[in-house]
């Protein structure tokens, strides 16, 4: 108990391994990953206290007070609520033990992961895939944008909600369709742009 408590005060015990994925099944965060939906671990970052997780659906962190206590909270992030950004890596200097991986979710939410400077090349893949994934988040949020000016704008021009229920009973029935028919394509495209599965990238930067 001693040897944990002057662990935790000099910083060694949050120094993490990335866990092999021959391994994910025995790590406590595989239990709350929905592999019934088709979700896939890509990364598992473990230390005494924490895991961190990678999935192609959500960054997961299950939160440890300390090496000594049993506590633990479950914090779920996916990708499609949380944007990730401001990603980088500060690397070990001559004594160091670790290198640390950092990014911002949602722009407020700030994560610095300490990791076994021997694991550099896999924190390097780690980075990588988070980089081109903060990059598609942005692309999708652009591609929003542009519809729904797009959107707002046809509608804007043939909207018939606004008119007197007499006066739109008196045009042609295709006209009396057209808003809806918009509405149809402009939700079946949105859910074309949310494509929030990221296991390509990951598996991209993992071949490499």
């Amino acid at each position: 108990m001693f040897k944990n408590l002057a662990a935790d005060a000099l910083g060694l015990s949050d120094i993490g391994k990335i866990i092999p994925p021959d391994q994910f099944h025995q790590t406590d965060i595989d239990d709350y990953i929905f592999h019934e939906d088709n979700e896939k671990i890509y990364f598992v970052i473990k230390s005494k206290s924490d895991e961190y997780c990678f999935t192609n659906l959500a960054f997961i962190h299950l939160d440890g007070q300390s090496a000594v206590s049993k506590k633990r909270t479950l914090k779920r992030y996916p990708y499609r609520y949380y944007t990730i950004s401001h990603v980088f890596i500060e690397t070990a200097g001559t004594i160091d033990l670790d290198v640390e991986l950092k990014f911002t979710l949602n722009k407020t939410e700030l994560f610095s992961i300490d990791i076994d400077k021997k694991e550099i090349e896999s924190v390097r893949d780690i980075y990588k895939a988070l980089i081109a994934i903060s990059e598609q988040c942005q692309t999708i949020k652009n591609h929003e944008w542009v519809l729904e000016k797009s959107f707002t704008s046809a509608v804007g021009m043939i909207d018939l909600k606004t008119l007197p229920e007499k006066a739109v009973m008196a045009l042609p029935k295709l006209l009396n369709h057209t808003v809806s028919q918009l509405e149809d394509a402009y939700n079946q495209r949105l859910q074309d742009i949310r494509q929030y599965d990221f296991g390509a990238i990951f598996e991209h930067y993992l071949n490499h």
